[in-house]
């Protein structure tokens, strides 16, 4: 403390001593015209935030005034930034060392909002009395101008630079001024950010340094360390860390501590501990001792994944009794307050000790919830991942139900946007965070995101969760989302763009279960319906040219992104995904040319672009995610899956079948499906998702030959083709089949393809039939027949 104020002062009276000697008139910058500018996007989104004034000019040389309570890392900031934004010369001086001359240039001051200097430059702009928050004011001030930042307490100072880096703006010589604005802001939240809780590849040392400085930005005040895959964290837990690994988690410490995020240490004993022991308790605390002697003052004891029904050693049964889901929590509840009231309580400034519950993926009544309630005590932050382990939702009737039944607000472990699991097999999740209810703030201590284990990726994700949990009142995922790609392009406003299509390509968020909680590709599906709208509609010129524009942007998406300003991160943990996507781009940039030259008569080169585009999606489909960090291994990156595809497949169709349907429409879209048999009877594999126009669901068959699926018409018609979009479950052989009646069949094609794909099967019938059936002959594997779409075009009967 003594040695920084020192430094401060000599920092001042050096500059006191260059501005009585004259240092010269401020650049031609200080003259600039400071009419107010609009006022930038600020994430998170302020509680307050109004002009108030005219922007503020930076000036060549610029005085940050700063004293011994000022916040060393707030402070540090506000020099990088006032560097970074036109600035050559930043001097800090203490409050009593301001020079006479300073009011020619841009004085910002940067302490507690209490300092006797920071209230009177505040002025009326109300601070908030709220942990965490501050107030911030910008007016011009003759040729220079006056920042002032007021924090609650060191982290609100920290934020309040947080927010005046989002405030500098552009002048028209490359300059750079300061939007005249006023704000008083603190988070709705106590605890936000993220917990590094998924399975497979943990993340590097680097990769978990980059994070914290994210964080520190995004105003993320968390970072629980819960990697699964860490052998310390859960099969070895009473090992103590080697030497190496210590250290790489004490730096981390440091850094976190540097951008006012709390590393959070989590050891999960549940799979081994025997609760009752002295001795396994002690070796728990050995091991958060090791921490706390890093710096780490948070800590959190996970006991998710494990079997509750039965001990791990038999004085486990003899002091709780039977296993089951009540002993379970009177045996964690006992070892939890130990840890909170003889390890927690007694170390000098550790926050409350965090848990999971097992029982963390519901809100009903229970006898282990019920022991958690009645005994655990109540400084316990408990975890709760809303209903589902990933939920499609989270409402504030449910945050208040669980509140309920564990006795306490609960703090939310957000499973969005990890992909560890079989549903996200091959994708990354880049959709906006959303559907958490406004208001949930009156509910929750907090929200922590579980990230995917592409840390950079994953930046999307966060940056909304973080943007919710700051103030959730005013939240809106949308912009959010163009602020998050902005924030990764560095402002670049092509590659952010660029970012927001291929995100859209990404958009996908699957849960455990059949229904996705985000959609895929929304932009773009919404540009496909129009395309098929405008095409039937007999304006085909003015279908293909609407949506080859942006295919385009599809395709040229990949290479803004990695020649532009994103961060050379994400573009590493993109690598597979982008590699895709530029050649889906190009496929639907050819698919659409041939459609083009077809409509204006050349077959010729409209079958060589559709072979072209065709080639395009075959390289697609070989593409590997390599290396992989996830464990679904080395899959295929799924780019706009289920719409793009889908796309292709349908306008492949149309070429195909132009003299004999005309390109019309797809029949099986309005007809029944049915079939000999479902795999293992799975609603996620019924035959209704034959006909539902999507690439992502399918219909499977059980395990035998002689299987078939059909679709009954909305009318009898004269069937022209019949395509059929396999899965990797493909047959050998099969033959289509038509019926009036659906008694009496007739076989038109019989059919041996080469592979698993797409298969268009023509038909020449005169009749019209009202069902089409496919009927397997000969597997190819082991399992049943599954399909993808099956489609069915003719005209129907007058």
């Amino acid at each position: 403390m003594e040695r920084r104020r020192n430094t401060i002062i000599t920092i001042g009276t050096s500059f006191a001593l260059a501005m009585s000697i004259g240092i010269g008139a401020p650049p031609a910058a200080a003259a600039e015209d400071s009419a107010p500018s609009a006022v930038p996007p600020v994430s998170p989104t302020p509680q307050s935030l109004t002009r108030a004034g005219d922007d503020a000019v930076v000036t060549g040389r610029v005085i940050v005034v700063a004293g011994e309570e000022t916040d060393p890392a707030a402070r540090d900031r506000l020099v990088r930034e006032l560097k970074g934004h036109g600035a050559d010369r930043v001097d800090v001086v203490a409050p009593e060392s301001v020079p006479r001359a300073a009011s020619g240039v841009l004085t910002v001051r940067l302490g507690p909002a209490t300092r006797s200097d920071i209230a009177a430059a505040l002025g009326d702009t109300a601070v908030p009395d709220h942990a965490e928050g501050y107030a911030l004011r910008v007016t011009r001030a003759g040729r220079g101008g006056r920042v002032t930042l007021g924090g609650t307490d060191a982290a609100g100072q920290f934020y309040a630079v947080q927010t005046l880096r989002q405030l500098f703006v552009r002048t028209g010589d490359d300059g750079w001024k300061v939007a005249g604005v006023q704000a008083g802001d603190h988070p709705s939240m106590p605890l936000r950010g993220t917990i590094e809780g998924f399975y497979g590849q943990p993340w590097t040392h680097a990769e978990r340094l980059d994070q914290m400085d994210f964080y520190g930005d995004v105003k993320a005040n968390t970072y629980i360390y819960a990697p699964k895959d860490d052998p310390y964290h859960r099969g070895k837990w009473r090992d103590p860390y080697p030497a190496d690994k210590l250290a790489e988690l004490g730096e981390l410490v440091d850094r976190a501590t540097a951008n006012h995020v709390r590393f959070t240490f989590a050891v999960s004993p549940g799979e081994s501990i025997c609760y009752s022991d002295p001795a396994d308790r002690q070796l728990l605390k050995d091991k958060l001792k090791a921490l706390y002697d890093l710096g780490t003052r948070a800590f959190s004891i996970p006991l998710d994944d494990i079997n509750y029904t039965r001990w791990n050693c038999e004085a486990d049964r003899a002091g709780y009794g039977e296993p089951g889901a009540g002993a379970a929590g009177k045996a964690q509840v006992d070892l939890l307050n130990d840890v909170q009231r003889t390890f927690v309580a007694t170390h000098e400034g550790t926050w409350p000790l965090q848990m999971v519950p097992t029982e963390y993926y519901n809100h009903s009544e229970s006898a282990y919830k019920r022991a958690l309630r009645e005994t655990l005590d109540p400084s316990v932050e408990v975890m709760w991942t809303g209903v589902g382990v990933v939920p499609t939702q989270i409402t504030n009737e449910e945050a208040e139900q669980a509140a309920r039944v564990f006795g306490r607000k609960v703090f939310v472990w957000d499973n969005y946007p990890v992909n560890d699991f079989g549903n996200t097999s091959g994708r990354l999740l880049l959709a906006p965070y959303d559907k958490r209810e406004a208001g949930l703030s009156d509910h929750l201590s907090g929200i922590v995101a579980n990230p995917m284990n592409q840390p950079h990726a994953s930046k999307v994700a966060v940056f909304g969760a973080a943007d919710f949990a700051w103030n959730d009142l005013a939240y809106d995922a949308r912009k959010n989302w163009r602020n998050a790609m902005s924030y990764l392009a560095g402002g670049d406003p092509a590659a952010t763009e660029s970012l927001l299509v291929f995100g859209d390509l990404q958009h996908m968020a699957p849960t455990f279960g059949d229904t996705p909680w985000q959609p895929q590709a929304p932009e773009l599906a919404r540009r496909v319906e129009q395309f098929w709208k405008t095409w039937n509609e007999a304006d085909r010129d003015t279908a293909v040219s609407s949506l080859r524009s942006y295919a385009v942007a599809v395709q040229r998406a990949p290479a803004t992104i990695r020649a532009g300003e994103v961060k050379a991160g994400f573009t590493a943990d993109a690598a597979s995904w982008l590699d895709a996507t530029e050649l889906w781009g190009e496929a639907m940039v050819k698919m659409l040319d041939a459609l083009a030259a077809r409509q204006a008569g050349d077959k010729v080169t409209s079958d060589r672009l559709l072979a072209e585009s065709g080639e395009s999606q075959r390289q697609a489909h070989a593409l590997r995610v390599d290396p992989p960090r996830n464990s679904w291994g080395k899959v295929q990156p799924k780019v706009g899956d289920g719409v793009l595809d889908t796309f292709l497949a349908q306008a492949e169709i149309r070429l195909r079948l132009w003299d004999s349907a005309g390109g019309g429409e797809n029949l099986a879209l309005e007809g029944t499906a049915s079939a000999s048999s479902v795999e293992q009877d799975l609603d996620r594999l019924a035959p209704r998702h034959i006909n539902d126009g999507r690439m992502n669901t399918r219909w499977a068959s059980g395990y035998s030959d002689d299987e078939w699926v059909q679709i009954e018409l909305a009318t009898p018609a004269k069937v022209a083709a019949v395509t059929l979009a396999w899965e990797n479950a493909c047959a050998v052989e099969y033959t289509v089949q038509t019926s009036q009646d659906g008694e009496s069949w007739e076989t038109v094609s019989t059919q041996r393809p080469d592979t698993c794909g797409t298969d268009v099967v023509r038909v020449t019938q005169d009749q019209a039939v009202r069902y089409v059936r496919v009927q397997g002959v000969e597997r190819r594997t082991t399992w049943g027949y599954s399909i993808h779409e099956m489609g069915v075009y003719g005209t129907p009967a007058p």
